[in-house]
């Protein structure tokens, strides 16, 4: 069985999100979750990914403050 996986996001000019897409902030590089996204009220609902052994917290923030988090490179 695999685990959960943060699938990455379609590149677009306009955010269109979905639940598993990776994204980050504008304000840092770290990598999050989309669990939920509500397009009507501009807000969605991210964890850090990966996911620590204890769980991680859900927040929610504005749509304007994520952006697609293009596939890293090693």
């Amino acid at each position: 069985m695999n685990g959960p996986t943060c699938s990455s996001a379609q590149a677009s000019s306009t955010v269109n999100l979905h639940q598993g897409a990776c994204v980050q902030l504008e304000s840092d590089e770290q990598l999050y979750q989309v669990i939920g996204v509500d397009d009507h009220h501009d807000r969605c609902w991210l964890r850090r990914w990966p996911l620590a052994r204890q769980g991680s917290e859900v927040f929610e923030i504005s749509l304007q403050q994520v952006r697609p988090a293009w596939p890293r490179r090693s």
